[in-house]
């Protein structure tokens, strides 16, 4: 077995990240790195541009999680101009982010994540019958029809077409004869009935914000509020018929997010118990977000705002996105610089961050990192000196320890049906919320927050018709739209709780033009190198101490990672289906 082992890329979908993971005599991991492998530089596009154009810019970050780079942008420079917006715009802005976060945890469940725990091959040897008595018992409080025989028969039919062409597509690399695949064909049946249901859904949620919006991906925003008006009789604004068929689309996600997605989320996660690899760090934070009705009324979020150390429920501490001293970025093994030279251990707040490229790594192709200096795109932020997780096991454990109601209930109620779950199954064993610090605890989390969301969309949206029936048609507040209102110099910071985690954008305006920005996301306070002190990031953490059963199909490692979802920078990379390799291009610029 190789001393080290390098996965590149491991991303799914967005970006390129590389894992270099050093095994130690018994084949644990004990060292690993994280390598963000393109560069974002969207803070250097937007200097010099009006800030009411911001979130356009930044939305552009990613074409995966879209709209939450226009939120935290919108609210950055709402945040710096002293603008309110109307109670409907709020609503609005929340509807939209719980669709959101529905439809980027489903898709990253079933079409990104799933089938490092469900193998697509062993479901062809699965009878349709015993999938269909599994199906309509495996989750008694579900009431999905499609668990007829019939239809597992016909999934299975398809399935089977597929193999034995040999075009298995995206599924021909993967390592289905790994023995860490316990799940019996019958299971693995279901999940790929519900891979195929969650293409056609997805395709459908969306409308939610192409009405609130005009378009997904890249839904539209303004500065005030929201871009469209509320007028019941109008073709051209937010009418009976806009607004009926958000209603139906939020009831039909709530449908499949709780009789679906998180029923198989509970199945795996029973099935998965004892696989608890892919902890790493126990220091959680969230931002909060989902506020009811003003968005600086930070005590009233949804998901609550404050960070958890050393997995301690019995202590919140305060989080503020403005002092220099709680939030701050490093670059030791970070290819750029501060003030244009190497200042070891210097951190700064986005408030004063810098994006100064300089590259100094290795010159393709090499072979291995040098882990020793700088050897990632992605910085290193840190609060209070401390690396953190964020995302949806983060919102959970904060939300817990906030002693959040519906936080705490939907965490409770689903581990108690894990437990249910795992009797079912013939263990004897129990699990608890610590148990959730693992890489299935996350993808559960993950599960839970899609549901919470879509709960307090749900409240929102009928908050929202409430007002229109009371006669408040309110969606834009355009009393500081003109540049001319604007102080001098003014700053401001823009948050939300993206799908993947605390992001936030940081702005600086001058003379009425964007003189600084700063976007640290999710990915890279996960994603993060080391720092000056040697504290590893949140997915290095989650490596050590995990056994490698094959180093030539590193399975586990996939299933970690992959359990934070991660978003990187975009870039040019081509796959060869027929050779199954993939090609690279550097460009020299």
């Amino acid at each position: 077995m190789a001393n080290r082992l390098v996965v590149d890329p491991i991303t799914r979908i967005e970006g390129h990240l590389r894992i270099e993971a050093e095994l130690d005599g018994s084949g644990r991991i004990s060292k690993a790195y994280s390598s963000g492998t393109a560069v974002r530089g969207i803070e250097l596009i937007v200097q010099g541009r009006d800030p009411r154009d911001l979130w356009a810019f930044t939305q552009r970050i990613c074409g995966v999680c879209t709209t939450v780079h226009a939120l935290a942008s919108v609210r950055a420079v709402e945040n710096a101009l002293g603008i309110k917006i109307p109670l409907n715009a709020n609503l609005i802005r929340n509807i939209m982010y719980g669709a959101q976060m529905a439809h980027d945890h489903t898709v990253h469940f079933y079409q990104l994540h799933a089938l490092d725990w469900v193998n697509v091959v062993s479901a062809a040897q699965a009878d349709p019958v015993k999938a269909s008595e599994i199906a309509q018992n495996y989750a008694p409080w579900s009431n999905w029809p499609k668990t007829s025989p019939a239809y597992f028969k016909d999934i299975l039919a398809k399935l089977k077409k597929v193999i034995d062409s040999g075009q298995l597509g995206i599924f021909a690399t993967g390592y289905w004869n790994h023995p860490a695949y316990v799940l019996p064909p019958e299971i693995n049946l279901i999940a790929v009935a519900h891979y195929l249901e969650a293409l056609d859904w997805q395709r459908e949620v969306v409308r939610i914000h192409t009405i609130f919006g005009g378009r997904n991906p890249h839904p539209n925003y303004v500065v005030g509020g929201v871009p469209w008006p509320i007028d019941l009789n109008s073709d051209n604004a937010l009418n009976t018929s806009r607004l009926t068929e958000v209603g139906r689309q939020l009831d039909m996600a709530i449908e499949f997010v709780n009789n679906v997605y998180y029923a198989d989320a509970i199945l795996l996660a029973a099935a998965y118990r004892d696989w608890r690899y892919g902890g790493g760090l126990k220091n959680y934070i969230s931002y909060g977000d989902m506020p009811p009705n003003d968005i600086d009324d930070v005590a009233s979020y949804r998901f609550p705002r404050g960070a958890v150390l050393d997995f301690n429920l019995n202590e919140v501490h305060p989080v503020d996105m403005v002092d220099p001293k709680q939030i701050q970025e490093f670059v030791d093994h970070s290819w750029y610089t501060y003030d244009g030279k190497e200042k070891p251990g210097y951190g700064k707040h986005p408030f004063e961050g810098e994006t100064n490229l300089h590259f100094t790594g290795p010159k393709p192709p090499f072979e291995y990192l040098n882990v020793e200096g700088k050897y990632s795109w992605v910085k290193a932020p840190r609060w209070e000196e401390k690396p953190m997780e964020v995302g949806p096991l983060a919102r959970m454990i904060v939300g817990y320890a906030a002693k959040n109601e519906v936080i705490r209930g939907t965490v409770d109620e689903a581990l108690a049906r894990v437990n249910e779950t795992i009797k079912a199954l013939g263990g004897t064993d129990t699990v608890d919320i610590h148990w959730m610090h693992s890489a299935i605890g996350r993808t559960l989390a993950r599960a839970l927050d899609a549901k919470i969301a879509l709960q307090y969309a749900k409240e929102d949206f009928d908050r929202l018709l409430a007002n229109i029936k009371a006669g408040d048609w309110s969606t834009f507040n355009g009393k500081k739209w003109d540049p001319s209102t604007w102080p001098k110099e003014a700053k401001g910071v823009g948050y939300t709780e993206a799908p993947r985690g605390a992001l936030g954008h940081w702005v600086i305006i001058k003379d009425g033009k964007v003189e600084r920005f700063q976007a640290v996301v999710p990915t890279t306070w996960n994603a993060s190198p080391r720092d000056a002190l040697e504290n590893v990031g949140a997915y290095e953490a989650s490596l050590v101490g995990t056994p490698i059963h094959k180093a030539d199909e590193p399975v586990e490692i996939l299933r970690i990672i992959h359990s934070f979802d991660p978003c990187m920078a975009c870039a040019v990379h081509l796959t060869d289906l027929t050779t199954n390799q993939t090609l690279e291009f550097f460009l020299d610029m």
